[in-house]
């Protein structure tokens, strides 16, 4: 009966030991396959190892190394009490009598088989036997959550790609820049204005902010000018172009400068003052010109194939030498004749390319580059920022012809987007503007004449019977005045005291500059019909002096005081037509033209930042 008990005590051992032998093999084979759930590929006892690990179970964990352990020793008492029993009695197997030698054998066959696989246990150690635990609590909670009827995630942004619902740093979006830059505004007295925009900030929307912000009119023609002062360039920036792509082809030298612009749409306001009959002309054609009244239309139209042609003094790459050329522009880009004026695609060469280049005048260009008149231009490379190798210097005869050639080079980069740019202001005006506009000057309305005689006032359409009222108003100041000196000396708020100094609050008035100043600051803001500006007489301490553009050239008016029953007036024709002020003179020719070659139409204006 001992023999009996003995061998099913060492039967139950040995079944348990090669249980744990299976499991560490298949524990390796999980290690080894990661695609594979663990609880498939254990055995049967550690799974009810495992069950006992659940929540729902009371007990703790079980040490396997320790149980091992401790049938070790249990295996090894009981091994030498059988050793103990086996010489005195006799064994019985099966109901039969056996010798103890054969019994011996037996036993130290089984014992050695026990002793192998002993050792393969004790190599496989170390044993991860709370990692595999672990994992298996890991993916309990996730049957145990995945069980759980869904819910949606209030807040789904706040969670990670794999809808954890913890916050990682790679869960939220990227953060986006602000697209906000510093740039600087400087004026013709060199005062500077900085100013944050945005990246897709526009020059024309640019201008309306620095108009709002200096509390200027605006009438739609502030402009904003990329100057180069190193290279002696400028040009009026497009409405559409953007202000943060054009900075970047700038260099540290280089800014921008905010002022007035008139002539920047002047062709599409009088198109019959542009481009002679002999300048314009079909592609290819030397005998075909294109009628003024059709210019516009042919220019806007991207179908048609215009060309400029004429003459032009070009200066010559690395040298200070000018040649004379015969030059001809088109859609494709700007080309000159090496024979003669032949317009034979054999006889042409590419000069510049519309599409990447742009065109600036050139600022005392006759001093700086020994040109052989006044009114040059550039054509430079979009990529070129200093290098005065790629650019193209051009010279024209006069003005009208540098004045034409410049606006063609527009007309056929930019076509209907341009002529988009001059409506946009006029379509706004039916619209509430984005700036609020500030009270505009007397000096600045379009003024008219009326006759407040009668209970109601009315508009004077005859110019003769406006100067006549015009006189009469005249006579009624002086009589006015008069009657003020004879009663006493006048108040410092007197309008004869006030007749002298007035005007200096008024921004046609640039007080004492130089005649060559003038002619600049007519020649910046646009050299159209009826700009004009006053200042002090530099020959006569006591007169001033009216600078007036008319056919893109500046003519110089002098206003000389006159004394009358001890009264001073101004005037413009030796005393005919007397004013008592210059703000009264200046409100006077904006109406009517007098001896002047035309009306006053657009003050010379700067702006203080």
């Amino acid at each position: 009966m001992n023999n009996f008990a003995l061998n099913c005590c060492f039967n139950w051992i040995l079944h348990k030991l090669m249980n744990y032998w299976m499991f560490k093999q298949e524990q390796d084979n999980v290690d080894r396959t990661a695609n594979h759930r663990p609880a498939e590929l254990i055995g049967s006892s550690f799974q009810q190892a495992a069950n006992r690990n659940s929540p729902n179970h009371q007990e703790d964990d079980v040490d396997l190394e320790a149980l091992v352990n401790d049938m070790n020793s249990s295996f090894e008492s009981l091994c030498s009490t059988y050793n103990v029993q086996a010489e005195a009695v006799p064994l019985l197997h099966n109901g039969q009598s056996h010798r103890p030698n054969e019994q011996t054998h037996s036993h130290s066959q089984a014992h050695g088989q026990l002793t192998s696989l002993h050792q393969k246990l004790r190599r496989s150690q170390p044993m991860h036997i709370l990692a595999v635990s672990r994992r298996l609590q890991v993916e309990e909670e996730q049957y145990r959550t995945s069980s759980l009827p869904a819910i949606p995630n209030p807040f789904p942004e706040l969670c990670s790609p794999a809808s954890s619902p913890t916050l990682c740093p790679g869960s939220l979006p990227p953060s986006q820049p602000s697209g906000k830059y510093i740039i600087k505004i400087f004026n013709e007295d060199g005062m500077v204005k900085v100013v944050e925009i945005l990246a897709n900030m526009t020059a024309r929307d640019l201008c309306q902010l620095l108009v709002y912000k200096s509390h200027c009119v605006d009438d739609n023609s502030w402009a904003l000018v990329e100057h180069h002062p190193a290279m002696g360039l400028e040009r009026c920036l497009e409405d559409h172009e953007l202000v943060m792509q054009v900075q970047a082809s700038m260099t540290s030298e280089s800014k921008f400068l905010f002022r007035k612009n008139y002539a920047k749409y002047e062709f599409f306001k009088n198109p019959l003052n542009f481009f002679p009959e002999q300048m314009v002309a079909w592609c290819q054609e030397s005998n075909r010109s294109i009628p003024p009244s059709q210019l516009l239309q042919n220019f806007l139209n991207s179908t048609s194939c215009p060309e400029i042609q004429g003459y032009l003094y070009m200066k010559e790459t690395g040298r200070k030498s000018w040649k004379k050329l015969y030059v001809l522009l088109r859609r494709s880009g700007l080309y000159f004749s090496t024979k003669g004026t032949s317009k034979e695609p054999r006889h042409l060469q590419l000069l510049a390319d519309l599409e990447d280049s742009n065109i600036y005048t050139v600022i005392a260009g006759k001093k700086l580059h020994n040109a052989p008149a006044e009114y040059e231009f550039c054509i430079k490379p979009n990529k070129v920022r200093s290098e005065q190798k790629e650019m193209r210097m051009f010279c024209a005869e006069d003005e009208q012809s540098r004045t034409c050639w410049m606006t063609a080079f527009r007309l056929f980069k930019y076509g209907i987007l341009l002529y988009q740019n001059y409506k946009i202001p006029q379509q706004r005006k039916a619209l509430l503007s984005h700036f609020s506009t500030p009270v505009r000057s007397v000096s600045e309305n379009s003024l008219v004449a009326m006759d407040f005689s009668g209970r109601i006032g009315r508009v004077i359409d005859n110019p003769v019977e406006a100067q006549s009222a015009a006189v009469e108003e005249g006579h009624a100041w002086r009589k006015r005045s008069q009657r003020m000196n004879n009663l006493g000396s006048p108040s410092p708020l007197h309008p004869s005291s006030l007749s002298g100094v007035i005007h200096k609050t008024q921004l046609w008035f640039h007080g004492r500059i130089t005649r060559e100043e003038s002619h600049k600051m007519i020649l910046q803001q646009g050299q159209v019909d009826g700009l004009f500006l006053l200042r002090d007489s530099q020959s006569n301490p006591k007169a001033f002096v009216l600078t007036l553009c008319h056919h893109q050239k500046s003519k110089h008016f002098q206003i000389l005081p006159c004394e009358e029953d001890g009264q001073v007036f101004f005037s413009l024709d030796d005393g005919t037509t007397k004013f008592t002020d210059l703000i009264q003179l200046v409100e006077f020719y904006q109406l009517n033209r007098g001896v002047l070659p035309c009306r006053l139409k657009h003050p010379c204006t700067t702006v203080a930042l």
